[in-house]
Protein backbone atom coordinates (compact mmCIF):
# COMPACT_ATOMS: atom_id res chain seq x y z
CA UNK A 1 0.00 0.00 0.00
CA UNK A 2 1.30 3.51 -0.82
CA UNK A 3 1.71 6.34 1.63
CA UNK A 4 -0.28 9.48 -0.02
CA UNK A 5 2.28 11.95 -0.96
CA UNK A 6 2.15 15.45 0.79
CA UNK A 7 2.01 18.92 -1.23
CA UNK A 8 4.26 20.99 0.25
CA UNK A 9 3.56 24.80 -0.94
CA UNK A 10 7.19 25.31 -2.87
CA UNK A 11 7.91 29.01 -3.79
CA UNK A 12 10.16 28.74 -6.80
CA UNK A 13 12.85 31.01 -8.60
CA UNK A 14 10.22 32.21 -10.72
CA UNK A 15 8.09 33.37 -7.85
CA UNK A 16 10.76 35.33 -6.52
CA UNK A 17 11.41 37.28 -10.10
CA UNK A 18 7.86 38.03 -9.89
CA UNK A 19 7.83 39.27 -6.17
CA UNK A 20 10.58 41.47 -7.21
CA UNK A 21 8.37 43.34 -9.84
CA UNK A 22 7.22 45.36 -6.57
CA UNK A 23 11.23 46.23 -5.46
CA UNK A 24 11.86 47.34 -9.23
CA UNK A 25 10.58 50.64 -9.57
CA UNK A 26 13.74 51.68 -7.13
CA UNK A 27 16.05 49.38 -7.54
CA UNK A 28 15.49 48.61 -11.20
CA UNK A 29 14.97 45.34 -13.35
CA UNK A 30 18.80 45.29 -13.57
CA UNK A 31 19.27 45.80 -10.06
CA UNK A 32 21.53 48.90 -10.40
CA UNK A 33 19.74 51.23 -8.54
CA UNK A 34 18.79 54.92 -9.22
CA UNK A 35 22.08 56.77 -8.53
CA UNK A 36 21.65 59.25 -5.43
CA UNK A 37 17.92 57.79 -4.63
CA UNK A 38 17.87 54.14 -4.30
CA UNK A 39 21.16 51.92 -3.74
CA UNK A 40 21.80 49.38 -6.37
CA UNK A 41 21.64 45.49 -4.96
CA UNK A 42 23.75 44.19 -8.27
CA UNK A 43 27.31 43.51 -6.81
CA UNK A 44 25.91 44.86 -3.46
CA UNK A 45 24.29 42.15 -2.29
CA UNK A 46 27.25 40.07 -2.18
CA UNK A 47 28.85 42.65 -0.04
CA UNK A 48 26.51 41.87 2.09
CA UNK A 49 26.65 37.84 2.26
CA UNK A 50 30.12 37.85 2.67
CA UNK A 51 29.90 39.26 6.31
CA UNK A 52 28.77 37.35 9.13
CA UNK A 53 25.34 37.80 9.66
CA UNK A 54 24.78 39.26 6.22
CA UNK A 55 22.03 37.00 5.72
CA UNK A 56 20.28 37.96 8.91
CA UNK A 57 20.38 41.47 8.25
CA UNK A 58 18.94 41.25 4.07
CA UNK A 59 15.97 39.37 6.04
CA UNK A 60 15.69 42.05 8.36
CA UNK A 61 15.58 44.72 5.92
CA UNK A 62 12.54 43.16 3.77
CA UNK A 63 10.86 42.27 7.21
CA UNK A 64 11.24 45.83 8.24
CA UNK A 65 12.49 48.33 6.29
CA UNK A 66 15.63 50.34 6.30
CA UNK A 67 15.42 54.25 6.98
CA UNK A 68 18.29 56.70 7.35
CA UNK A 69 21.72 57.22 5.60
CA UNK A 70 23.69 54.35 3.84
CA UNK A 71 26.58 54.58 1.37
CA UNK A 72 27.28 51.69 -1.41
CA UNK A 73 29.85 52.11 -3.88
CA UNK A 74 31.11 54.93 -2.81
CA UNK A 75 27.41 56.97 -3.07
CA UNK A 76 25.53 58.27 -0.32
CA UNK A 77 21.62 57.31 0.00
CA UNK A 78 19.74 58.49 2.89
CA UNK A 79 15.82 57.12 2.12
CA UNK A 80 13.11 55.19 3.14
CA UNK A 81 12.59 51.31 2.19
CA UNK A 82 9.73 49.75 3.25
CA UNK A 83 8.74 47.31 5.30
CA UNK A 84 6.90 43.95 3.50
CA UNK A 85 6.72 42.14 6.34
CA UNK A 86 3.09 41.24 4.88
CA UNK A 87 4.66 38.99 2.39
CA UNK A 88 4.53 35.14 3.22
CA UNK A 89 7.89 33.65 4.82
CA UNK A 90 8.41 31.89 1.79
CA UNK A 91 7.75 34.82 -0.52
CA UNK A 92 10.63 36.74 1.20
CA UNK A 93 12.77 33.75 0.91
CA UNK A 94 11.55 33.84 -2.36
CA UNK A 95 12.77 37.26 -3.27
CA UNK A 96 16.10 37.19 -1.97
CA UNK A 97 17.06 34.11 -3.66
CA UNK A 98 16.04 36.46 -6.70
CA UNK A 99 18.04 39.65 -5.71
CA UNK A 100 21.26 36.91 -4.46
CA UNK A 101 21.09 35.08 -7.58
CA UNK A 102 19.68 37.54 -10.96
CA UNK A 103 22.76 39.01 -10.94
CA UNK A 104 25.43 36.34 -10.23
CA UNK A 105 26.17 37.42 -6.35
CA UNK A 106 25.73 33.96 -5.61
CA UNK A 107 29.12 33.32 -7.86
CA UNK A 108 31.09 35.82 -5.45
CA UNK A 109 30.08 34.16 -1.99
CA UNK A 110 31.72 31.17 -0.90
CA UNK A 111 29.24 28.08 0.37
CA UNK A 112 26.13 30.16 -0.65
CA UNK A 113 22.84 28.52 0.53
CA UNK A 114 19.47 29.64 -0.51
CA UNK A 115 17.91 31.48 1.81
CA UNK A 116 14.60 29.17 3.32
CA UNK A 117 11.35 30.34 4.67
CA UNK A 118 12.57 28.81 8.22
CA UNK A 119 15.20 31.39 8.44
CA UNK A 120 12.66 34.09 7.47
CA UNK A 121 10.67 33.22 10.01
CA UNK A 122 13.06 32.46 12.76
CA UNK A 123 13.59 36.05 12.60
CA UNK A 124 10.22 37.64 12.65
CA UNK A 125 9.42 37.85 15.97
CA UNK A 126 11.96 40.09 16.42
CA UNK A 127 10.13 43.55 15.07
CA UNK A 128 12.67 46.43 14.55
CA UNK A 129 12.17 49.17 13.28
CA UNK A 130 13.73 50.40 10.06
CA UNK A 131 16.14 52.50 12.32
CA UNK A 132 17.10 49.67 14.64
CA UNK A 133 17.41 47.97 10.87
CA UNK A 134 20.25 50.80 9.75
CA UNK A 135 22.29 49.83 13.51
CA UNK A 136 22.35 46.23 12.55
CA UNK A 137 23.66 47.52 8.89
CA UNK A 138 26.60 49.02 10.65
CA UNK A 139 27.31 46.52 12.98
CA UNK A 140 28.16 44.43 10.12
CA UNK A 141 30.95 47.21 8.70
CA UNK A 142 28.43 48.52 6.20
CA UNK A 143 27.92 52.06 5.88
Amino acid sequence: MHKPLHIIPYTTQADGAKLYAQCAGCHQANGQGIPRAFPPLAGHVAEILSKQGGREYLIKVLLWGLQGQIEVKGMKYNGFMPSFSQLKDEEIAAVLNHIATAWGDDKKVKGFKPFTAAEVKALREKKLTPQQVLEERKKLGLK
